[in-house]
């Protein structure tokens, strides 16, 4: 051996670079940006793009003021954008989307100190921050096609209204057929409610190996478990609302879930039993985003006990 190099870990390098799995993400959520602007018209597009570009510049001017490397390349600030817009419903105003997005980009991505620190999911955070603070605007749905709703005016004629229809969401109703709820045709935020473009993006996450199915599977598992010993209709319950964005790809984010893949099953069963209690019992439709805040900050404790133990180890015993 003729050179001997001495450095910190980590000794192997991979080629997969945080931009390069924030652009799979983003082509995994891509069947989901499609459907919501098939099924909720341009003003779905109109959100993205705000949401998105708001985050970017969000992230840009934040890491500016504090003086620190600039990290908008890595495409984390577009994908926790596009995840936030997804879970909104299309009739809030532009303003509250942008709030969002300075919500989940400076005061729980930056202030935190940047990717890979943040203690909880960044949009999941701020949904619930919007949920909580503008109830009215975050659970008011609009019924998919709205723009091609009818009237009749006071001469008898058709006609067709500018204004946006709202409908109660599936979970409320419950009557939304198993056909819309896979491909998406009944109320809801604008990315939750084609299961069908979901399961895509999902299925490519794993096939591509961005994400284990440990957590979704968990996660999904634990929901349907608990529907049918509670007598509910599983399928049904499984496509509503926003089990299926939440379970691929909220509960999946690197920084906030376990690493292990004991951990892994243990935070998407937790996930599962939290959503199902709110949905069954709470005062809230939907109990996605509030289980996944939950088990996020219970994720270090999960770590700690489901840490491999290397072979052959022993624990330190405890001086008296």
């Amino acid at each position: 051996m003729n050179k001997l190099i001495v450095s910190p870990s980590p000794h192997l390098n991979s080629e997969i670079t945080t931009a390069k799995i924030m652009s799979l993400v983003l082509a995994a959520l891509s069947p989901a940006m499609v459907a919501a602007v098939v099924f909720f018209g341009a003003r779905a597009a109109a959100l993205i793009a705000v949401c998105t570009a708001s985050s970017v510049v969000c992230e840009y001017f934040c890491r500016r003021i504090m003086k620190r490397e600039q990290t908008i390349n890595d495409l984390s600030a577009a994908v926790t954008g596009v995840i936030l817009a997804l879970n909104l419903p299309v009739t809030v105003p532009y303003w509250m989307a942008g709030l969002g997005s300075f919500i989940a980009v400076v005061i729980v991505k930056q202030l935190f100190g940047g990717i890979g620190r943040n203690f909880a999911n960044p949009a999941v955070t701020a949904r619930i921050v919007l949920m909580v603070s503008f109830t009215g605007y975050m659970t008011d749905w609009a019924v998919p096609q709205y723009w091609q709703a009818e009237g009749t005016s006071c001469f008898g004629a058709l006609y067709h209204t500018a204004d946006i229809i709202t409908g109660p969401t599936p979970l409320v109703s419950g009557n939304a057929s198993l056909t819309s709820l896979f491909l998406g045709n009944t109320g809801g935020c604008i990315g939750e409610t084609s299961a069908a473009a979901l399961l895509a993006g999902g299925i490519y996450l794993m096939v591509k190996k961005v994400i284990t199915p440990a957590v979704p599977a968990a996660y999904l598992g634990t929901v349907a478990l608990l529907t049918l010993i509670s007598g509910g209709n599983v399928p049904h319950s499984l496509m509503s609302g926003g089990l299926f964005l939440g379970a691929f790809f909220m509960a999946t984010d690197y920084t906030t879930s376990p690493v292990t893949e004991k951990g892994k099953i243990i935070f998407g069963a937790g996930c599962g039993i939290i959503t199902f209690v709110i949905r069954k019992y709470g005062s809230y439709p939907e109990g996605v985003s509030f289980s996944i805040l939950l088990m996020n900050i219970l994720t270090p404790y999960i770590d700690r006990i489901s840490e491999n133990i290397p072979f052959g180890s022993r624990s330190e015993k405890k001086e008296v």
